[in-house]
Parts: C-alpha cells; structure tokens; sequence
C-alpha cells in the first residue's frame, strides 16, 4: 500500500474516533461542540458562545410541536422570551443524517447592526421530538467561525442514527449507462435552473469515459457546448497553482516549509510577526488567519500589473489568529503562485513568469491544449459566455467586466479550460502527479503534500494546498470549487477509486448543480441512500423564493426623493469611485472598471441602501449615511466596512 493510503487510512481512524467522543443532549442525540466555543447547560438549553463574545448558538429540545413554526416560536419563548424580529423568510432543508421536517428561518436585521439572525429547526426521523437551533451572530465573528459551526451544525445526529459510510465497498465503474443518469440529471437541474450550458466529463479507472456539453454557449444563440467549450473556471486555479508550486518545491527552488518573505523578499503583510510566520505552504492553506477581503481586488483594475497582488497585501491584517480556523484569502493564493513563478524563472515579471511556468510545466505537458490565462484568446472562439438573473428574474446574458479584475491576482482564479482538458487535470491528480499517459509531472511527495490537512472546513472536511479532502462518508473525496461572474465549476474525484467528475457552467444559477451532482455520483457508484434529488429540488425551490423576496424588498425604480440624496460623483481611498448617472428614470452606479443598475431597499431601522441588481453582480449593497457632513454611502463585507464620500469632479 502506497504511503499516502496508509496516511489517509490512518486519518480516517482518527477523524472517526474523534466522532466517537461526541457530546449528547439530554434527549440522547450526539454532537461534537464547535472549537474554541464555550458550551453552558440550563435545564434543556445548551447555549455555545464564540470566543468572541458577539456570536452565539442556543439549541432547545421540545418533546413536542405542531410543525416547525411552532417549535421555532417554543424555542424562543425558552430561550429569549423578548425575541421581537421580523421573519424575513422560511424555508425548507432536505432530509439529511436521520432529520426531516427542516426548516430555516431568518429573520430582518439593518445592515448597520452588522448581525444574523436565524433559528434552524429539525425534527428526528424516529419521533415527535424536535431540535431547534437560534443562531445569533455578529457577521464578522460568523465568517471567521462558519467552519467549527458548520461542524457542529452537521455533526448533530438523532440518538441511534448511525452514519451513511461507504468505507470498504468497491464502487461501480461509470459505465455508459452511469453517465447518461449523470447527464440526464444535469439536464433537468439546468432546464429547471434556466442554465444556458454546461460542461462536463467522467473519468473512471482513471480513464476519461466521456467529455462533452449540454446546452448552448450564449442564450438566444445555437452554438452549443462541446468538449472543447472554454469556461472560467475560477478558483479551481487554486490547486492548478499549487501543483506549480510543488514542481518548483521538485526542481529545488523552493521548499513548503521556507518562509514567504525569504523565498520573496516582496512578500510581506500589514503585521510583521504574520508576514515571517507565513511560509510557503501557508500562502495555501486558507489557515493564516488572513480574512477573504476580496473588495479591493474586486473594484481594482484588471490591467493592473501582477505586483499589485504584493501591494494589496502588504495593507491586510489577520482577524483570526495563525492556524486558528479556515480563511479563504485569494490574494495569499496569488502570492503563492506568483513567488513558485519567479522562483523558477526570475528572470520574468512576476505575471508573465506564472502564464509561462503554467504553460511549460503543467498544461502543455498534461495536454491541456485550450486551457489559458488570455482573455482575449479565450473568448475568440469557442466560448461560453457569462449569464446572470435579471431584476426579474430571468436569466440574461452578463457583462465580462467584473471578471478581468481577477486577472492581476490569476493564480487565485482567472484560468479558462474545457471539459476536455479539465478531465486531464483530474486524471493526473488520479494519477498521483503523473500525466494521463502515465509520465511523471510532479513527484508522488509533493503531490501528496497537496492533500494533508492544514485546517479544518467542517465535519471530516479539511482544507490542504488549494484543495478540500472530504471524508466524511469513510472514503476520500477530493474537490475545488470556482465562482465567477456568470461561471460556476467544480472539480470532483476520488483518489482511492480512479475516479471523477468535472462540471463548468455558464450561469449564476448553475452554481446549484454541484453539491447534488457530487451525491448523484457517490448514489449511484455506491448505492447510497437517494438524497441527491431531493436535495437539486428543494435548493432549486429555495432559490426561487430567495428571489422572490429579495425583489418584494427593493423598490424599482429608486424613487425621485433617493435619488435626490444621491451625490454626483463618491470617492473612497481604497475601492476607488463611484459615478451616479440616471437615464430613463434608471439609475446606474458606474464604478472605475464596471457598472450597476441600481434598486433601493428602505432598511427596518429607517435608513435606506442602494443594491446592485445587474445580471450577476445583484445584491452588492451601499448604504446612504444621512448623518454625515457630506453624502457617504457605506460598503461592507462580512469584516471589513468601506467609505464612499462626495467628491468633486475631476
């Protein structure tokens, strides 16, 4: 047995002896308290508080309820019986790990008291008993602590369940027969979803079965998808750019445990003890404690060169401390694969040395023919293009603006492929770092270095280099996920098994798809329990009364009083400027490198925000600070907020 099977193995029975050790609520279900939270127990409440202090879980057993509104309104009368919100919206969750009946209720909060509200209700497979979760959280404490809760949310269990585990069976090859139930899945989902194209390919017994689409490339146009289609597969780069890394950790030019800043004297962060802590597989390992912080890049230009990526850096600070919890950073990624680049070429600027070194060592070696940095290349021929939702809700064709401000950071997420070529990057990540044809690329250690655990995600869900290890069903599930604009893709496979699954969309909407694609797949190669179907239709469900709701708050178009509080021109230090035109009665804010057309949204507390409602890039949200000495609008991510004030015309 190879070294990494005994290690993956060896983990399994550590990750299962750890469930093992789970915790049990007075009524006997099992769970497994999140890290670093404290746990406190009055009579049948559990309450968990975050090591902040801002973000809370109370769970409350009821021996008995109509259905799950009254359970939530039970729940609240124990455990704050003051509670006064608003319901935003309920909706349903898929029977999973011996629950049914599940629900979700959110509920209004302004978006100046930066908090989430919801409570979570499930009611047990074998009972009347009900379980109900009120979730009270800061939104910056809830980003930096989503993995421990996910795992504590998916590891309560009803007592005697007993987990789904495919650990000792031999999956089924996918067979032709396989494949067609695959793609006739896909094909309802995208009919539903109103998803234009998508891409696919299987690989079985590490042999590429079949590549091809379904669908066209643009709606209200009949070129259709093929396995040759170009998609932006975004994030997937993450792992494209660690094998990179790993070539130039072969090639002696670097090692995984050399610091950043030794390798890259450019590389440095706002916090120098952080900055000399961070070594080189730290910049991919999502475990630095470096938050997301993606607006800088987001509103940045596209033309910018590659070292922009080290500027933007050397401003960021960590929010949680080193190795703490999963923190998703693109722009630590970027330096990642940019210090690999000029490691082994340093005559290059940066940029061009990460397009070139891509090219050399890993795509055209793999075959990967079509796969490519250059926009303009991708999109000359055979292409799919970005759709989004509509104010409306149909789904439109969207503007490419927003998805070049990606290419200074690439190495993070501006890769385009095919079903084609993304089946030959599995294939050699099945191939333990050999190419389909059986040549060695990247050494079997350093490709193994790739998939060893470097933080937590969830429940037997963990972060390495650029890649989630999913084992929570016994076996190993290797994945990456990638969002842009109007493109969503996945990458599926399992190590043990000689087999996989990608999938490339052009539409927002078809971001749905992936989740249920992946438990079809483990459903029909292992006969497991039939919840992939369930789990397409309700998402699918919700999505549309999302959207349904989201629209019943805004108003369009944005009255005449709004848009009179509007400045003509707003100006911040770091995202750069807002232009506000209004045409037709519309308004449009148009920021340095694209543009939105604008709703309005009368917020609970009294005061109002300007939402995005552009295909792809809706719910983007300004909020008018009245109090100010000039016109401020205000923009925030999860932990971070960001000032637009007046500005003179330049």
């Amino acid at each position: 047995m190879h070294r990494q099977l005994v290690l993956v193995t060896a983990l399994v029975t550590v990750l299962h002896a750890l469930n093992a050790q789970a915790d049990n609520t007075p009524a006997g279900h099992s769970y497994t308290p999140p890290d670093a939270f404290t746990v406190s127990q009055t009579g049948p409440q559990l309450r968990l508080t975050a090591p902040e202090g801002d973000a809370s879980i109370v769970m409350v057993e009821l021996a008995a309820a109509k259905d799950a509104n009254d359970a939530v309104a039970q729940a609240w009368v124990q455990a704050q019986p003051d509670f006064k919100r608003s319901l935003r919206i309920a909706t349903p969750r898929p029977a999973r790990n011996g629950w049914v009946d599940q629900q979700v209720f959110e509920y209004e909060t302004s978006p100046n008291e930066k908090l989430v509200l919801q409570a979570i209700a499930r009611r047990a497979s074998t009972g009347a008993g009900w379980v109900v979760l009120l979730l009270q959280a800061s939104e910056a404490t809830l980003e930096k602590r989503s993995s421990p809760i996910s795992k504590f949310f998916s590891s309560l269990r009803p007592q005697g369940y007993e987990r789904e585990s495919f650990l000792g069976r031999t999956p089924k090859p996918l067979t032709p027969e396989i494949v067609d139930k695959l793609k006739a899945f896909v094909a309802d989902g995208m009919r539903q979803l109103d998803v234009p194209g998508v891409g696919l390919s299987f690989i079985s017994e590490g042999k590429l079965v079949w590549a091809g689409g379904l669908g066209v490339r643009q709606l209200g146009r009949p070129e259709p998808v093929d396995a040759d289609t170009l998609f932006m597969a975004a994030s997937n780069t993450k792992a494209m750019t660690t094998a990179l890394m790993a070539r130039a950790v072969d090639a002696g030019k670097l090692s995984w445990e050399q610091p950043a800043n030794q390798a890259y004297p450019g590389f440095r962060l706002a916090e120098p003890e952080v900055s000399n802590s961070v070594r080189i597989k730290h910049l991919v390992c999502a475990c630095t404690g470096m938050p997301r912080q993606d607006l800088e890049w987001l509103f940045a230009d596209g033309k910018a060169p590659a070292k922009v990526t080290f500027d933007q850096l050397s401003l960021m600070k960590p929010t949680s401390r080193f190795g703490e919890v999963f923190q998703y950073s693109n722009l630590m990624v970027s330096a990642g694969g940019y210090i690999a680049a000029h490691a082994l070429k340093p005559e290059q600027e940066v940029g061009a040395a990460y397009d070139s070194a891509m090219q050399e060592l890993l795509f055209r070696p793999l075959g990967m023919t079509r796969t490519t940095f250059d926009y303009k290349q991708a999109q000359s021929n055979n292409h799919a293009s970005p759709h989004g939702d509509a104010f409306d809700g149909s789904t439109r064709l969207a503007s490419m603006d927003l998805n070049y401000t990606i290419i200074p950071g690439r190495p993070a997420g501006a890769v385009w492929t095919s079903p084609r070529d993304f089946s030959r990057w599995v294939q050699m990540e099945l191939g333990r770092g050999k190419t389909p044809e059986g040549q060695p690329l990247i050494s079997e250690a350093n490709w193994a270095a790739r998939y060893a655990p470097q933080v937590m995600v969830g429940e037997d869900i963990s972060y390495g280099m650029g890649l989630f290890v999913d084992k929570q069903y016994g076996i190993t599930v290797a994945s990456h996920g990638g969002d842009m604009l109007g493109y969503h893709s996945n990458m599926i496979w399992l190590p043990e098994s000689g087999m996989g699954v990608t999938i490339l969309t052009n539409s927002d909407a078809g971001v749905l798809l992936r989740g249920p694609l992946q438990r079809k797949l483990l459903e029909l190669v292992f006969d497991g329990r039939p919840e992939a179907d369930e789990r397409l239709q309700v998402a699918i469900a919700n999505r549309k009364a999302e959207a349904i709701k989201n629209r019943e708050l805004l108003t369009l178009p944005v009255p005449a009083e709004a848009q009179r509080k509007l400045a003509a021109r707003y100006y911040s230090p770091q995202l750069g400027h807002i232009k506000v035109s209004r045409k037709t009665g519309k308004v449009h804010f148009q920021f340095d490198h694209w543009r939105s057309e604008i709703a309005l949204r009368k917020n609970e507390d009294g005061t109002q925000s300007y939402i995005t409602i552009s295909p792809g890039i809706s719910g983007i949200e300004f909020v008018r600070e009245d109090k100010s000495s000039k016109p401020t609008l205000i923009l925030r991510d999860a932990q971070h907020e960001y000032r637009f004030e007046q500005a003179r015309k330049s």
